[in-house]
């Protein structure tokens, strides 16, 4: 099993592979060998290479036991996860170096395209090309902004009507008007979520690149999408005239809104993958992140979630940010936090500086000590000289007005910075506003003259969010196979065998006469059938059959193409 960080463990499931039925192995199949013949001199080299590379084959769905065995190779690895996750789960997931599959994979009846992450898009799509090392080095630094990436309360209704959607369109008990209903839902709260978070930034950026990306001549673009490389549809539809072929640009990627519930009207080529990773880069220095100061705790008081923000000492902050004190030229000179909140240096957890006893929040000064003093690059002399000595009575006035009175308990530092001094029977004021009471408590005063970054989520996971719950294998079985799901698995039995005589063709018959009696409408299987009778002289008389009723129900147009599709393969 791949190493996958603790706090991300409740997303990461079992590949339960008993439960894949044959069905679901000749939906594999189709597309596999569709996209094999689509995809010919039309996809990026390094996907044909890495089709063999990872471990991806044409008969069957692979076990992702062994894709991290080819992964491995490159340093990455892969996790079975439950659906649509989190935007920032997945995101970090591609970050540490780990590809997360969907262990579904689409119904039949959408075997064209599902808006549903599914085991054909997170293996087939994205696995192969990540044998790249450039390529594979973008995908890694795109997973790292975007696990930094704020959003917004609206966009998590957003992703969870997305979720929804795609639970309704796997669904086979799900009607039309239920369908519909969830897709105007979805739409109605893309809509609603106008705001142009960073994380909607890195999502379109994503959508435009990873997702449905062309690269090379613009006039000859190759294929590295995984969208487009896992759909027999989209793969086609992505080179006639009604697609727009466009320059790639950040700016350009921004500027267009995702796509999810009908093919895509516009993509964008990129040069090469060097200048995605220019992109990305270039992207990453305009968030918070990045950017540090006000701007960036403005911007986590909007996400209204838990996130954390790093003083220039190497302080980490984590709580919901609730409220900022400005000065006059519109700079934040405090900073409160909501609720349990905690405190970080270098990813881990100050001792004694939890959830438990900051539970109700913290407050703190940000800026430089008249004289412009920063307090965080002060020796022991130079603390001294200020009057911060442990049990000494300290006033520290900054250059902002807030003044910090009270008796030193205690001076926190690492090997290059003061992080945190303690006071007793502590006031701090902001001319005649009161911040901070004696009755209060200990004051907690973090040591920094800057906001250098803030991001969502928390510095260390483990210590703030606790240990995962452990999770417990699944004991029940698969059920039995239907007769349908019975039959599918006959051929594919008798399709590896591969030896031909007087009982595998009655054993085939068998399979077309039960089908004719029971599934008249079924069309894979009689495909599937059509393959093994063609290369068979004595059942030549059940080859005519299997075309008759083949060319018959591709009259409905709703499988028309995937029929004449199956049949080109064939031939």
């Amino acid at each position: 099993m791949t190493n996958i960080p603790p706090h991300l463990a409740p997303y990461v499931a079992e590949q339960r592979y008993d439960r894949y039925t044959p069905v679901d192995h000749a939906v594999w199949r189709y597309v596999m060998r569709q996209n094999r013949r689509a995809l010919r001199g039309k996809a990026h080299e390094a996907y044909v290479n890495g089709l063999v590379l990872s471990g991806i084959g044409t008969e069957r769905i692979p076990r992702v036991s062994e894709m991290n065995e080819c992964l491995a190779r490159i340093g990455w690895g892969a996790a079975i996860v439950n659906g649509l996750i989190p935007g920032a789960v997945f995101y970090e997931l591609l970050a540490s170096g780990i590809l997360p599959i969907a262990a579904e994979i689409r119904k039949l009846a959408n075997i064209d395209y599902t808006p549903a992450p599914d085991i054909l898009h997170e293996a087939a799509g994205h696995a192969p090309i990540l044998f790249d090392p450039e390529y594979r080095a973008y995908v890694q630094e795109i997973g790292a902004i975007g696990a930094k990436a704020f959003s917004s309360p609206a966009k998590g209704a957003a992703f969870e009507a997305l979720r929804r959607l795609t639970i309704v369109m796997e669904d086979p008990a799900s009607t039309e008007r239920e369908r519909e209903a969830a897709k105007r839902d979805a739409e109605e709260k893309q809509r609603t979520a106008a705001e142009m978070t960073e994380a909607e930034k890195v999502s379109r950026m994503f959508w435009a690149t990873v997702e449905y990306g062309l690269v090379g001549d613009l006039a000859d673009p190759k294929i590295y999408g995984a969208g487009l490389l896992s759909s027999v549809a989209e793969s086609r539809h992505c080179f006639t005239d009604a697609v727009a072929k466009l320059p790639y640009s950040v700016e350009a990627c921004l500027a267009s809104p995702k796509i999810v519930t009908e093919m895509q009207s516009k993509l964008f080529v990129c040069k090469n993958f060097d200048e995605l990773k220019e992109g990305a880069r270039s992207l990453a220095n305009t968030m918070a992140f990045r950017v540090g100061g006000t701007a960036s705790l403005e911007t986590a008081i909007r996400s209204a979630g838990t996130a954390t923000f790093e003083f220039n000492s190497g302080l980490a902050v984590t709580g919901v940010v609730a409220s900022i004190v400005k000065d006059a030229d519109g700079e934040a000179v405090y900073v409160n936090t909501a609720g349990a909140t905690a405190l970080s240096a270098r990813g881990r957890q100050l001792p004694g500086h939890g959830r438990e006893r900051h539970s109700r929040g913290f407050g703190t000064p940000i800026g430089r000590l008249r004289g412009n003093v920063a307090l965080e690059d002060c020796g022991g002399d130079a603390l001294a000289e200020l009057g911060i000595a442990e049990g000494r009575e300290a006033q520290l006035a900054f250059e902002s007005g807030v003044n910090v009175s009270g008796r030193v308990a205690g001076i926190l530092r690492d090997d290059r910075h003061v992080l945190l001094i303690s006071l007793e029977a502590c006031t701090v004021t902001l001319g005649a506003r009161e911040l901070f009471r004696p009755e209060w408590g200990t004051y907690d005063m973090a040591a920094g003259s800057r906001i250098a970054s803030a991001y969502p989520g928390a510095a260390d996971p483990a210590a703030y969010f606790g240990a995962p719950p452990a999770r417990t294998a699944a004991a029940d079985e698969a059920p039995p196979p239907t007769e349908l799901e019975a039959l599918y698995g006959t051929v594919a039995r008798l399709r590896r065998k591969g030896r031909r005589g007087g009982a595998r063709a009655e054993a085939l018959r068998e399979v077309h006469r039960s089908l004719d009696r029971a599934y008249p409408r079924d069309w894979l299987l009689r495909l599937e059938l059509l393959e093994l009778a063609a290369s068979a002289p004595e059942l030549r008389d059940m080859e005519a059959s299997l075309r008759a009723q083949l060319d018959a129900l591709a009259r409905d147009a709703s499988v028309a193409n995937l029929i004449r599709n199956g049949l080109a393969v064939l031939a």
